[in-house]
């Protein structure tokens, strides 16, 4: 029987992993048309902003290889701190693509 720890890391993962297949994303609290104009904003900068395409490869890079790694049923400690890390630059990244969108829109308005 896997101990309180590991039942804890294994739904943890679960749970990571529907909120990747989008069961749970931070848009989902969004009025549609908001997240429309979000993905419209997000085509937009991949066509026209070399930065946030290249931003954007990167987390999608990160992202599979985490995806990888989540789909082994038990991790090392090793595979548990490349988790943590992956996570953290995926983190990371989102946040600089945040930015250029806000500064984007910051743009528009003025």
């Amino acid at each position: 029987m896997p101990s309180l720890n590991q039942t804890s890391e294994i739904t943890h993962r679960a749970l990571f992993r529907n909120t990747r297949l989008g069961v749970a994303t931070s848009q989902e609290g969004l009025p549609e048309m908001e997240r429309n104009a979000l993905e419209d904003l997000k085509a937009h900068l991949m066509q026209t902003n070399d930065e946030f395409r290249r931003l954007a490869a990167q987390h999608s890079e990160y992202a599979s290889k985490l995806d990888a790694l989540l789909s082994r049923p038990h991790l090392t400690d090793d595979e548990q701190l490349e988790e943590t890390r992956l996570k953290k630059m995926k983190l990371r990244l989102k946040d600089q693509m945040e930015a250029i969108m806000s500064q984007y829109r910051s743009q528009q308005v003025a």
